[in-house]
């Protein structure tokens, strides 16, 4: 059992979404870096889709009502645990009545709260991801709030011993040599994909797209990020019928200013489509705070495709070495 002792607004139960909904047009929902769900997961031991706390504003104080393992994901939110100050991207035991707390981030956005057996509230069309718009899903269909109290679900065996161990941010894990502009303070890179209305902007306007460190705005949430820079032109008037969408669609309305797509978007609109934010780099937009800067960066359909590939196989990785961990635990062997 997981108690909320204080929180602030926006703090959720999410997993990997309901995106097999939207064609009933029922947004995805889930965690916005679902990297670093997985990666908490496999920490564990859980199946990867297992539940999460995703944390979005500080400070936040948790205590393990019973003894479990517990895994910390995301950002860098100078994390104690009874005082005691955790690693990021790290999986420990927390004993009865234990008190976890996150700071601000140092670096990041959100962060993520993985126990064993993950966090047991019911499932509700396939997910247990708490879907804002419709009240329902997560906890009682809405934020968490102090005083309450969280299930955490059965598990067979993800014992964690002290001092417990972690995985390297992917940040460092996936160094790119297209992210060179993340050399710029304040600044993150994305790859994008041009999407289906690329073509009606003016040469200029596709060049400024490319061009421009992009701000994200306070008007930003789950639901998408609203940039702020020098409008994009049409190279002629249009008008479009509204067609589904999905997370990391960036879409130009009226103003000239785009809007990235986020998980708890509308599953449909009518906004020209510009690009698209590979899903392989939907956890960097994820981490990038209000205020700071976004630069996209053109990308192939099967450079997006290996990066992909490449997050699914550190995952696997990362499973295979904390099994291992947990095999020499249980063994005595364990340094």
């Amino acid at each position: 059992m997981i108690e909320i002792l204080d929180t602030a607004p926006l703090s959720s139960v999410q997993d990997l979404g309901r995106a097999p909904y939207l064609r009933y047009g029922v947004s995805c929902s889930g965690v916005m870096d679902q990297l670093a769900l997985r990666t908490g997961n496999a920490l564990l031991g859980n199946a990867e889709n297992l539940a999460c706390i995703e944390i979005q504003a500080f400070p936040c104080r948790i205590r393990f009502r019973t003894a479990r393992a517990f895994a910390l994901t995301g950002a860098d939110c100078a994390a104690t645990l009874d005082g005691l100050p955790l690693p990021p991207w790290w999986a420990a035991p927390a004993r009865e009545g234990a008190e976890l707390t996150l700071s601000a981030p140092r670096r990041g956005s959100r962060a993520y709260l993985t126990v064993a057996g993950g966090i047991d509230v019911p499932s509700v069309l396939g997910s247990r991801s708490t879907q804002f718009r419709g009240s329902f899903g997560g906890h009682e269909g809405r934020w968490l709030q102090s005083g309450d109290l969280l299930p955490a679900g059965a598990t067979a065996d993800a014992t964690v011993m002290a001092p417990g161990f972690g995985a390297e941010p992917p940040e460092t894990a996936f160094p790119a040599d297209w992210a060179h502009f993340d050399l710029q303070p304040n600044t993150t890179s994305v790859r994008v994909l041009p999407a289906g209305e690329y073509g009606l902007f003016t040469e200029e306007s596709q060049r400024r797209f490319w061009d421009t460190a992009w701000k994200i705005t306070g008007q930003s949430n789950r639901a998408g990020f609203r940039l702020a820079g020098q409008p994009l032109e049409f190279a002629q008037r249009i008008e479009m019928r509204s067609h589904g969408i999905v997370p990391g669609v960036v879409q130009v309305p009226p103003s000239g200013e785009p809007i990235i797509q986020l998980s708890d978007a509308h599953t449909a609109g009518g906004y020209p489509k510009i690009g698209t934010v590979i899903e392989a780099d939907l956890w960097r937009l994820a981490q990038a705070p209000l205020g700071s800067r976004l630069r996209f960066v053109p990308v192939t359909y099967r450079a997006a495709l290996d990066a992909l590939r490449q997050g699914d196989a550190w995952i696997a990785a990362l499973r295979r070495l904390a099994e291992q961990y947990r095999s020499l635990c249980s063994s005595g062997r364990a340094p």
